[in-house]
């Protein structure tokens, strides 16, 4: 396997090497890197949910009734009471008649676009999706058609020339989560209903952080009950794991019987769906973490500005992309903003096109004032 050691060093040599980590996040907005105390701008972890104190609660009641794995996929006996409960709730604030839960955000992608396309249709695939919808769209034996990054022009005429027979599917990230720019969802629905296709959308960056409910993008735009497929996760503003898919109760029940990375996939840990469950109740009844949240990134958005350091144009929420082009600047300022005690995350390709590398700042709910002048500071000081 001499191969693998050659890959690797041209890997190193291009800046592309990848490293393990030991992370240990914290509560309040900290971290330990390696055993480093850091403030950590590199998670998802948007509302500041995973260390609360009532979904910390309720996941080690979860834990004390049910054990710590569920012990088998969904369809033998892995799904419990909590796993129930979570896909209600999640169907009611989703405001769809059903919901189903996927032991990932990714198993939850690949799954759904499996269970909806075959040989014969055609899927229609945004080029900066997120990996999973990709590799879900690739994976799923239909015909594959990409299309430059919200270029409707492109995906119109892609729909006009392609044969009637066989379904449509386009598939589409409704926050794209290293540019942090939406998705014209609307138009996107225009072209669904033109060419009579399914549009799939990923709220994974998107659910608890945008609308007036914490819907997500769909909800922002007023296209909730334009979109036949809602996909979301429970990883990011709800601070836990897994992803699910709301819509009708016809669709959930033929995902139940089709999705193979739920039918083979041994079920979420109960106390993770008890915790997620109280997080996604924390969502609708504290609107302010979210709207704090989106002030806060408005507001690092203007001090970067002001210090001469331009976010990515037409990011919004709290991914504030800051490009830099080479992989090697990338991990050189991310290095010297953990030596001033920042955690920030270089993103590389093949994560990002190549001449894109970047530094992907992410707010959550957690962090103050001080934390944004701080970060600014240290950032102005290496650029």
């Amino acid at each position: 396997m001499d191969w693998i050691i050659d890959k690797l060093r041209q890997q190193q040599q291009a800046g592309l090497l990848r490293r393990q980590r030991s992370v240990t996040a914290l509560p309040g907005g900290g971290c330990l890197v390696d055993g480093r105390s850091l403030r950590n701008f590199a998670s998802n972890d948007y509302l500041d949910l995973a260390h609360d104190p009532r979904v910390l609660a309720a996941a080690q009641q979860a834990l004390a009734a049910h054990g710590l794995g569920s012990g088998a996929s969904p369809l033998v006996s892995g799904r419990s009471p909590c796993h129930a409960e979570l896909e209600q709730q999640l169907a009611r604030f989703e405001q769809q008649p059903a919901a189903v839960l996927f032991p990932s955000g990714y198993a939850a992608n690949l799954g759904v676009i499996a269970s909806l396309a075959e040989a014969g249709d055609t899927v229609y695939c945004d080029r900066w999706n997120h990996a999973s919808l990709v590799d879900g769209c690739r994976l799923c034996g239909a015909r594959l058609r990409v299309f430059r990054h919200t270029d409707l022009d492109t995906l119109h005429r892609e729909l006009r020339k392609t044969s009637s027979t066989g379904r449509r599917l386009i598939v589409i990230d409704s926050v794209f989560s290293m540019d942090a720019d939406f998705a014209p969802l609307p138009e996107l629905c225009d072209l669904a209903e033109r060419y009579d296709a399914l549009l799939i959308v990923d709220e994974a960056h998107g659910t608890g952080v945008f609308g007036a409910a914490g819907r997500g993008v769909a909800e922002l735009q007023q296209v909730e009950h334009r979109i036949a497929v809602r996909i979301g996760t429970l990883s990011k503003a709800l601070g836990a794991l897994g992803g699910f898919v709301s819509g009708s109760a016809e669709l959930i029940q033929w995902i139940w019987n089709r999705a193979r990375t739920q039918m083979f996939s041994t079920a979420l840990p109960p106390a993770v769906c008890a915790g997620a469950t109280a997080a996604l109740r924390i969502v609708e009844s504290e609107p302010h973490r979210r709207q704090n949240l989106l002030r806060s990134a408005d507001h690092l958005r203007e001090r970067l500005q002001a210090a001469g350091i331009a976010p990515l144009p037409g990011s919004q929420g709290p991914i504030v992309p800051v490009v830099v082009r080479s992989p090697e600047r990338a991990v050189a300022l991310a290095g010297a903003l953990e030596l001033r005690g920042y955690f920030v995350a270089a993103i590389r390709p093949p994560t990002v096109p190549q001449g894109t590398s970047r530094l992907r700042i992410t707010l959550t709910a957690a962090h103050t004032p001080e934390d944004f002048a701080g970060l600014v500071n240290a950032l102005a000081e290496v650029w």
